[in-house]
């Protein structure tokens, strides 16, 4: 391959998902030791104007209803309807903000739990692909950047004759130490 063009290549990706990597590599690295971020809660109980019926749609509106009251989307991911009757309830994850409604035994009342992440748990939720559709896009571009850049970063390091021997070495040192980390687990 060229090795001008490589290196252009590997230079305009790398500024570009720069700022997603700088993302991607500190969420990862605080999350590996804890650091998730936090989440604000707020649970309220909420009376209808009906007996609550086993509709995934109504729920969902009780639910966008309670978010928008506090400013926030609608969550990023699915919602999931489970169980019936006073056990019926709605699970509302993504990556800005989260929902819950739960019937109660009054069939005219609701609980509400609405959860809005920190800048540092929407990131993490990001991360940990809660995001929209065209953000997962994004994420799965990230990979294939980052792996376009190492293979262009070996590529040349093959082609240039005084490196060959430092890309091959460390390129079997890396495989040693990757094959001994998941043996250790």
């Amino acid at each position: 391959m060229n090795r001008i063009f490589l290196t252009k290549l590997h230079l305009i990706l790398a500024g570009f998902m720069f700022p997603a990597m700088l993302m991607f590599l500190a969420t990862g690295a605080l999350y590996t030791w804890g650091s998730k971020g936090e989440w604000h809660e707020e649970t309220v109980s909420v009376v209808l104007d009906q007996p609550l019926a086993a509709d995934q749609r109504e729920l969902e509106g009780i639910a966008l209803a309670e978010l928008a009251k506090r400013g926030l989307p609608a969550p990023s991911g699915e919602a999931n309807v489970s169980g019936e009757g006073a056990d019926l309830s709605l699970s509302w994850t993504g990556a800005r903000s989260e929902a819950s409604v739960k019937a109660t035994d009054d069939p005219r009342m609701v609980e509400v739990t609405i959860k809005e992440a920190s800048l540092h748990r929407w990131l993490v939720q990001l991360h940990k692909a809660k995001g929209s559709t065209i953000f997962k896009v994004y994420a799965t571009f990230l990979a294939f950047v980052l792996f376009v850049l190492v293979a262009s970063g070996v590529i040349l390091g093959l082609q240039v004759k005084p490196y060959r021997r430092l890309t091959i070495g460390s390129g079997a040192a890396g495989l040693v130490a990757f094959l001994g980390f998941v043996l250790m687990g």
